[in-house]
């Protein structure tokens, strides 16, 4: 598949982070530093984060090999800009099959805390990540494509309807579907899920 579907693929969402910032996960607001009751309810708040997660990243295309997965490249990027590490990157084409049973196989593996897809969020007949990916689910979190969506906004404009960015948990394990596009999968692995997926993936094992 082409994925100029995904309607992010023609537009440039202008998040460039090429500064070398690193995020570090459980920092948010450095709210340690202020002390009191707020420090410690935050350190107990982030108390089962997964300090260093694995990754597993599978790029959805029917027209795209590893040598030209940019949206793979992206994000393997900036999850190491974080401080963690991809453990296994895969192709798969726009196939329910198909993708539906690498992510299942994925999440079932001991050394992926994490699962990021890119492609196959759009439209068309063949973009079918989010049907193959949602049975797997066990608990959907809407926030995150609410909060995609509402990020990309500025740069799409109303065509931002036709991205169906998604993510929940399953089997313990955090999934998040991108858009196919270089800009898209950026904007997602940056300013969303390194900040947030070393909570989630704690949160999601926590006994």
């Amino acid at each position: 598949m082409n994925d100029s579907h995904d309607h992010e693929e023609a537009h440039d969402h202008g998040h460039d982070h090429g500064d070398g910032q690193h995020h570090e996960h459980g920092g948010h607001g450095d709210s340690h530093e202020t002390g009191g009751a707020h420090a410690h309810d935050d350190h107990e708040h982030h108390a089962h984060d997964v300090e260093q997660l694995r990754y597993a990243v599978v790029t959805v295309s029917s027209s795209r090999g590893h040598e030209d997965d940019t949206a793979g490249d992206t994000i393997e990027a900036a999850v190491e800009a974080a401080g963690d590490e991809v453990v296994v990157r895969e192709v798969v084409n726009d196939d329910f099959d198909g993708v539906q049973g690498t992510v299942n196989r994925l999440v079932d593996r001991d050394d992926v805390d994490c699962v990021v897809t890119t492609g196959g969020t759009g439209v068309t007949p063949d973009d079918v990540t989010v049907e193959a990916v949602t049975p797997l689910l066990n608990k959907e979190l809407p926030g995150f494509g609410e909060l995609f969506r509402s990020m990309s906004r500025d740069d799409v404009g109303t065509m931002v309807v036709g991205t169906r960015a998604t993510a929940g948990v399953a089997g313990g394990v955090p999934v998040f579907c991108l858009p196919g596009s270089e800009n898209a999968a950026r904007l997602g692995i940056e300013e969303i899920i390194v900040e947030e997926a070393g909570h989630l993936a704690g949160l999601a094992r926590r006994e």
